[in-house]
């Protein structure tokens, strides 16, 4: 069975922990709708670095998209 040789002071052990805290998710600004989103994601309107690559279901829809579509 394992049996440790010493015990972990309180600073050793939080130490080892200061990088396990839970990090923010990283968000971008889209610069043709200014709506946020997540890095390397389309937005909800489907626009992906100011370019409309998908129609999406967001409030921006450009009258060409719509029309187009139909």
């Amino acid at each position: 069975m394992a049996v440790q040789q010493t015990r972990k002071s309180r600073s050793r052990r939080d130490m080892r922990r200061a990088h396990d805290r839970v990090a923010l998710p990283c968000v971008s600004v889209d610069p043709e709708t200014a709506e946020s989103h997540l890095r390397h994601h389309i937005t909800a309107s489907g626009f992906y670095r100011g370019v409309q690559v998908v129609k999406g279901k967001g409030p921006v829809a450009d009258e060409e998209t719509v029309t187009a579509g139909a």
